[in-house]
């Protein structure tokens, strides 16, 4: 089954002899990293074993939110909102980027009382975030027909189109000098001496003193093969949209049983709010102990299911030589079947709450995968048993928004520059130096 249409990339064909630094990967990660490097005045080149954002930085929700995360992720997504108000005018190409607001709904006082006390952790920032009710959240949710005790409101919040906005930023990076390579898979890391010293491309050898491995899903199947131990399993979310219609609302809204945002056609991107799913592979199994605490805060919207991933999986190679053909040739571009049972879901409890959606049509359907850490941080970090290996993976559904910052900090750690913010919470080695894992969910 396609997934989203993507704005048209066309690949640069030359391949480099050398470059300061090859990024791994053309997701929102990959892309803003090469931006952020190139504008600075180092050579990059982009691999990217498929198509730009053709897998889940095209599939997601393409909400660009500040609320209901992770505190730890705060000042970054500060970082990350700046540069989206200017990546339009930067890049010379539109992103959608629209500062909307997003409202976080709230059923009853348990749940009014939860999202009170998250808003508290924006009050240090200077952030708007406020609880509202009653006339005030009926005109942010015009049409509405749910029962709500009330709901979280973040004016800063906002929305960008995924499938224009990887594009675009790729765009930007090779305007300011990066070379971009589709369909060119990197199959491993040169090491000379214990670091980096180039990397091995399926159409050859890309000399480099420091690569970033932001291969999103792909990135601890690369990793093993390089011996860096990466916990990182998937997740499968479904999402739909629709024709364009009028009189629904502008700010995205998340609720129990499904998630919306406008889109720039006028229609809705609307996906389940509480059930993602987890298919049982191999790692599955090598990474339960990793994961458990993970799964006991959230098994309350995770779906186990034995599928063919399995099977799939179960099939790939860990480890490979570079003259090897790899999964990541294999696979250009990952393209699950979306769960229908969740698409009806989400479409009837959306319906009911705003009957202005029955005048519109679902018109595509699509799933995607999504990388998940033990403690839904990402790691954004070099790695220590590694020179010159830097990892930007693992952002747990929540990558989109605050790709434009994780590209800035990854490009500060490249180049030894002073970190935009503390580096220290997503850092790969927390995993192994006895540091307590803690998953501190928004919602």
């Amino acid at each position: 089954m396609p997934g989203p249409t993507l704005t048209p990339f066309h690949s640069d064909t030359r391949l480099p002899k050398r470059v300061d630094v090859v990024v791994i990967g053309g997701g929102i990660i990959g892309v803003s990293t090469a931006l952020e490097l190139a504008e600075r005045g180092v050579s990059v080149a982009l691999c990217e074993k498929g198509d730009i954002g053709a897998e889940q930085s095209s599939r997601n929700w393409g909400w660009v939110r500040i609320s209901h995360r992770d505190p730890r992720e705060i000042p970054l997504m500060i970082e990350a909102i700046n540069a989206w108000k200017g990546m339009d005018a930067r890049t010379g190409r539109a992103t959608g980027y629209t500062q909307s607001g997003i409202l976080f709904t709230a059923r009853n006082d348990k749940v009014y009382a939860r999202s009170e006390r998250w808003a508290r952790h924006l009050e240090p920032y200077q952030i708007e975030a406020r609880m509202i009710s009653g006339d005030d959240l009926q005109a942010v949710m015009p049409g509405s027909r749910m029962h709500l005790k009330g709901a979280l409101f973040t004016p800063e919040d906002g929305r960008a189109e995924p499938q224009w906005a990887a594009p675009a930023i790729a765009e930007g990076s090779r305007d300011a000098g990066a070379t971009v390579l589709t369909r060119c898979a990197v199959r491993g890391v040169d090491v000379a001496d214990g670091r980096i010293c180039g990397v091995m491309t399926e159409r050859g050898r890309i000399a480099c003193d420091r690569v970033v491995l932001a291969g999103g899903a792909w990135s601890r199947l690369f990793a093993g093969n390089a011996g860096i131990w990466l916990p990182q399993l998937k997740v499968l979310n479904t999402v739909m949209r629709t024709t364009a219609v009028e009189g629904g609302p502008e700010a995205a809204i998340w609720s129990d049983g499904f998630a919306m945002r406008k889109r720039a056609d006028g229609g809705y991107t609307i996906a389940s709010g509480s059930q993602n799913t987890v298919d049982l592979v191999p790692d599955s199994l090598r990474l339960a102990r990793a994961f458990l605490p993970a799964f006991r805060a959230e098994w309350k919207v995770l779906r186990f299911r034995l599928s063919g991933r399995w099977r799939d999986e179960a099939a790939w190679p860990r480890h490979w030589a570079p003259d090897d053909i790899t999964p990541f040739e294999t696979c250009r571009v990952l393209d699950p079947a979306p769960q229908e049972r969740v698409l009806n879901a989400s479409w009837t409890a959306a319906q009911r709450a705003f009957p202005v959606l029955s005048e519109a049509s679902v018109v595509q359907s699509w799933a995607g995968l999504i990388d998940v850490t033990p403690d839904a941080l990402p790691v954004i970090s070099p790695v220590d048993d590694l020179p010159g290996l830097f990892i930007g993976t693992g952002f747990s559904g929540h990558g989109f928004g605050i790709g434009p910052g994780a590209g800035r900090l990854l490009a500060d750690l490249v180049t030894d520059a002073p970190a935009c913010v503390d580096p220290d919470a997503f850092r790969l080695a927390r995993f192994t130096d006895g540091t307590r894992i803690e998953v501190l969910s928004g919602f």
